[in-house]
């Protein structure tokens, strides 16, 4: 069996392992590996930077092996190198004279918007502007357990909370966007359609590859104004 073989059969914690020793092989079959996950988590938040923060991301999960508890599993342990990233960048964009916490700040205060949307995806990309508008951790709960299959625990993990609050975040996150998406939708079928199947319609959206989600989501900039009231 060739390296190449042998390395793509390894578990994540050995690719990781290996990497971190030297081996680029191992590194690219790791990234290659959780690519797409990665990249749809910054997607629908900030897409401009979405490819740098995908690279600081795994860059961050060798510095930080030594911490990566083998209790959970690594695609939580990436995930989790992932908010602290985002939210580090997101850092430059916090009031500096309010005490908001950062996990109550909007992706919407970038001021993004979805431009681009295909008449058979407007479902899709209306629930990508409404999860924008969630409080962050609200958005990032929800994607992580419709988009990447997370359980109630490790979402916990990766947001650093108890688990009885993922579940309380996933109910009023859920509750929060229906609303969103009411006043969004800019037509009364368009409104029916996306609340009639609101679940399939949001799990439907992990189908989608990183190009479709970049296609879908326009980056515009600017620098927020105030946070919106906490997720809790």
């Amino acid at each position: 069996m060739s390296h190449t073989s042998k390395t793509t059969t390894r578990s994540d914690l050995e690719l990781l392992d290996a990497w971190r020793g030297g081996d680029a092989l191992a590194g690219e079959v790791l990234f290659e590996r959780h690519f797409e996950s990665v990249y749809r988590f910054f997607c629908n938040k900030v897409p401009r930077d979405a490819d740098d923060l995908v690279q600081e991301t795994f860059l961050g999960c060798v510095s930080a092996k030594e911490r990566f508890r083998q209790d959970a599993s690594f695609r939580t342990f990436l995930f989790a190198i992932a908010r602290k990233v985002l939210l580090k960048y997101r850092e430059r964009w916090a009031p500096k004279d309010e005490g908001e916490e950062l996990h109550a700040s909007r992706v919407a205060d970038l001021d993004l918007s979805v431009t681009q949307i295909v008449v058979e995806s407007e479902e899709q990309a209306l629930l990508l502007r409404a999860l924008r508008r969630l409080p962050l951790d609200l958005q990032t709960a929800l994607e992580l357990f419709y988009w990447e299959g997370l359980l109630s625990r490790e979402i916990a993990q990766v947001l650093e909370i108890p688990e009885g609050t993922v579940r309380s975040r996933l109910r009023r996150g859920r509750e929060m966007l229906r609303g969103i998406i009411t006043e969004l939708a800019a037509r009364p079928e368009l409104r029916a359609s996306t609340l009639g199947d609101f679940d399939q319609w949001l799990a439907s959206i992990q189908g989608r590859s990183a190009d479709d989600l970049e296609d879908l989501v326009d980056d515009e900039g600017g620098r927020p104004p105030e946070a919106d009231a906490s997720g809790e």
